[in-house]
């Protein structure tokens, strides 16, 4: 009778889903396209009206844009794969280990596989009624946070939108985390990284560039937090590391189309520090946790030719990798989760 009532009152784990935007499965136009098309479509992306989106998008930039993407893809493809993905599987499965039985840690992609939706079938086929869900996004943004969560409500909900066909009868209790941008544990994390990471270098630094993706500058107008969340954690930082000021600052990368973005530019910064008489910039990006195409080609390759461009010498020119799999960053998200797991 004892047993019996401890299996009937055992708890099923808690669900953990590692929400990220996603990549192609390929690094060829064939596989971009589908990726960018589901991306691009998003309007938590590009919040134009479909009107005139849709006949852009389809009409233009999925005939030109992906054999573009793919060649810079093949760039930083590896053995394994995607490196987003390489990336992202490891740091759910160290986070699996870190958090133990109690919980079930699963990989929700946006716009690829593993999906949201497979991620949440996952954790229902194993009993999980309730979930975490954790954007790899420090900043709070609407066009990467909400979008990982519309997906993931959608996704638990069963069905596609608010007026389409129901697919489910029992929704799992969900609970979303908050920005991190502030959190002590993930500033020092960074600071832990950034300080291994230049043990290895033959001399120090004389300037640090902190870049963030970007967004137009009309979402930060209208409500979106983000740069001001992407400069805090970037004052943050430079305390931690004791940076002096005039010494390091913040930019804005990876500009889409021909609005305003939020800035100042990361590739115009670049270009001009060689004439500022910086010799020997480090760059490192703290809203992206885990490499990508914006930081291993962007930042990686393409910063280090706009310094070069601008008078620079490319062997001085430092890219520091993202967190990753970084162990205080588990460490950080793991003592972060069980904070939001009080009360299940």
């Amino acid at each position: 009778m004892g047993k019996e009532f401890k299996a009937l009152n055992k708890q099923p784990p808690i669900g953990v889903i590692l929400a990220q935007i996603g990549t192609p499965t390929a690094p060829t136009a064939k596989a971009v396209r589908p990726y960018l098309k589901r991306f691009l479509s998003d309007r938590r992306i590009i919040d134009y009206s479909p009107l005139f989106w849709q006949p852009l998008l389809r009409g233009v930039i999925l005939r030109l844009r992906p054999r573009r993407s793919a060649e810079l893809y093949r760039q930083i493809w590896t053995t394994e794969g995607s490196p987003l993905l390489f990336h992202s599987l490891a740091q759910q499965s160290g986070l699996q280990t870190l958090l133990g039985s109690r919980y079930q840690v699963e990989l929700g992609l946006a716009y690829s596989e593993p999906s949201m939706e497979q991620a949440m079938n996952t954790l229902e086929a194993n009993g999980v009624t309730r979930i975490i869900i954790v954007p790899l996004f420090p900043q709070y943004s609407s066009t990467t946070t909400a979008s990982v969560f519309d997906q993931a409500s959608f996704a638990a909900l069963g069905r596609q939108s608010s007026t389409g066909p129901v697919t489910k009868r029992l929704i799992p209790a969900l609970r979303f985390m908050d920005a991190y941008y502030n959190e002590p544990g993930y500033i020092s994390a960074m600071k832990s990284h950034l300080l291994q990471q230049m043990e290895l270098l033959s001399s120090d630094p004389d300037y640090f560039v902190l870049t963030f993706h970007g967004i137009p500058k009309r979402y930060a107008d209208t409500g979106d937090p983000y740069p001001e969340q992407c400069m805090e954690t970037a004052r943050l930082l430079a305390s931690a590391m004791h940076w002096e000021p005039g010494r390091w600052q913040v930019t804005f990368q990876s500009r889409f189309g021909r609005e305003e973005w939020v800035g100042p530019s990361t590739a115009d910064v670049l270009g001009k520090l060689a004439e500022r008489g910086i010799h020997k910039p480090l760059i490192f990006s703290p809203g992206l946790v885990t490499d990508c195409l914006e930081t291993l080609h962007e930042l990686a390759i393409e910063g280090r030719e706009q310094f070069e461009a601008g008078g620079g010498h490319a062997e001085d020119f430092t890219a520091i990798p993202c967190l990753n799999n970084h162990e205080d960053w588990l460490d950080f998200l793991a003592e972060h989760i069980e904070k939001n797991a009080q009360g299940w």
